[in-house]
């Protein structure tokens, strides 16, 4: 993060202070809003332009391994050109880059677009926290972490009710062009308000060598995950010299990084037993949770029949608990032992993925909901309460770093759980239709009976046979996303065990902690 101003500037005071806090709100809700927004719009983009739905995944886990690579810059750049023109830059970039994604005409060109859209948008989210901070008063800074959170909270809420009702009454381009109007309004003021309060500048050596390490590994990886489908894995040269380099890139990167005396990211951090245990937590359940995000509504649309708008209603309670409990854990947190917190959620988020693992294809919209909205219980329980662990027992002077690593490697791993949950659907769903079709023959009774109501309903054998295989495909995705659920539910229980690794101090949890949590 920034440098610390010899002397700090003052918090300010009414009508300038209600304007700062709604501009870089405005500017947070934007960003977590364009990630969620997408996930019910994929079927809508992958239809106009052409290409498979999971392939149309590829426009969530593009812009979020970009984003995961640039948040490590953040403290370099800030350093470099100060905060206030460094947030302001990135969200007009932000709003230029989604015009782009809005006006694409071609997969690649979205994809392009969308990659540029994750590394500008890297910076946003840490400095619109530092901004806020250094905005109200330290006697008020949970206050203000609060109002923050709450943006980072409605954003998801909103999110898949925008983007499904814009993909069914307009087209998807506008799932971005909404972000132009908030993101010059939000500009505007952040830059009328905050122009005289820029930190100080100075220039650093940047690790040129260690960044290029980055990319190529993070980037091979990614691509490897993305593509390995629908080229047969390593029975492509392309994914084996993909692997190869994600590999080769990965191990040079790590011995690069713990020689480097300005490294791009601070690997020692590893030592820590919290940092370390922490890490692998919120990571891990993070990927699982996003992966799982855009599986449900992909599922409740190409598979189900609902609308993009339906599918965003049912993704909409998730919110409700998590705005309603967020103050309360975050009052309280530093009364409690965060590892209970971040347990209970853990637990709660294993429940509800239980809970989806018995879905049908008849199953209700209550039922569909349901499960929704207990996630949101988990969801208040889940950021602060881990990043207070991650960062626990810290000096001050490393949490900066401390919080752009995990944050780095939680966002990637949502990207790579979304790449992991798509591929590992679409394999259960091709096995258990195997298994469904080796009893469609005339031996079975119940396969016979089904030919003999559709031909009595005027049906020859030919299209009687063609109903019951997409009854046939309709089971099988369902219960490939059952199984996916149903991991997610056993891997959430298997992660308590990394929670109670750590040993926080009983201090941690202050303004710093909360502040990393999103």
């Amino acid at each position: 993060m920034a440098t610390a101003a010899p002397r700090p500037p003052q918090p300010l005071t009414g009508a300038k202070l209600v304007i700062g806090t709604v501009a870089l709100s405005l500017a947070t809700f934007m960003n977590v809003l364009d990630t969620s927004i997408a996930n019910v719009s994929i079927p809508a983009i992958s239809g106009d332009l052409g290409v498979a739905p999971n392939q149309g995944t590829w426009v969530i886990t593009s812009f979020a391994v970009a984003n995961a690579i640039s948040v490590p810059l953040t403290g370099w750049l800030t350093q470099r050109f100060g905060q206030v023109r460094l947030f302001v830059t990135s969200v007009l970039l932000f709003v230029l880059a989604s015009w782009a994604c809005g006006m694409a005409p071609n997969m690649a060109t979205l994809l392009a677009a969308r990659v540029f859209q994750g590394m500008v948008a890297g910076p946003m989210i840490p400095l619109s926290q530092s901004l806020l901070l250094s905005t109200y008063p330290p006697a008020k800074s949970s206050m203000a972490l609060a109002l923050w959170g709450m943006t980072t909270l409605v954003a998801p809420v909103m999110g898949p009710i925008f983007g499904g009702w814009i993909s069914d009454n307009m087209t998807w381009p506008w799932i971005f062009y909404i972000n132009i109007p908030i993101g010059l309004g939000a500009a505007y003021a952040t830059w009328s308000i905050y122009r005289e309060r820029e930190t100080p500048t100075r220039a650093l050596p940047i690790d040129r060598i260690g960044l290029a390490l980055l990319v190529l590994w993070v980037g091979s990886l990614q691509l490897m995950l993305d593509r390995g489908k629908e080229l047969d894995w390593f029975s492509s040269g392309e994914i084996i010299t993909l692997a190869v380099l994600a590999v080769v890139g990965l191990a040079f990167f790590l011995v690069w990084e713990l020689t480097e005396e300005h490294p791009v990211v601070d690997l020692t951090l590893f030592k820590g037993r919290n940092f370390s245990a922490g890490v692998v937590a919120i990571s891990v359940a993070y990927g699982l949770f996003f992966g799982n995000l855009v599986i449900l509504p992909l599922w409740l649309q190409t598979i189900v029949g609902y609308t993009a708008t339906d599918a965003g209603l049912i993704m909409a309670p998730v919110g409700i608990f998590a705005i309603l409990l967020s103050p309360i854990i975050g009052k309280n947190l530093p009364k409690m032992d965060p590892r209970w917190v971040a347990t209970a959620a853990f637990m709660v988020f294993a429940l509800v993925f239980w809970m989806r693992s018995h879905f049908t294809t008849q199953v209700d919209t209550w039922t569909l909901m349901l499960p929704t909205l207990i996630q949101g219980a988990a969801m208040a329980m889940f950021f602060i309460p881990l990043t207070t662990i991650i960062l626990s027992g810290l000096p001050p002077e490393r949490i900066p770093a401390a919080s752009g690593l995990s944050n780095f490697v939680r966002i990637m791993f949502g990207g790579i759980g979304t790449s992991i949950s798509t591929t590992v659907w679409d394999n259960r769903s091709a096995l258990h239709h195997a298994q469904l079709v080796e009893h469609a023959n005339t031996y079975n009774p119940a396969y016979s009976a089904s030919v003999s109501q559709y031909t009595q309903m005027g049906m020859p054998n030919l299209q009687a046979n063609g109903a019951i295989e997409r009854v046939i495909s309709q089971q099988a995705a369902m219960l490939g996303a059952n199984d996916i659920f149903w991991i997610s539910s056993v891997l959430f229980i298997g992660l308590i065990v990394f929670i109670w690794l750590t040993k926080p101090a009983k201090s941690a949890g202050g303004a710093e902690a909360a502040a990393g949590a999103h």
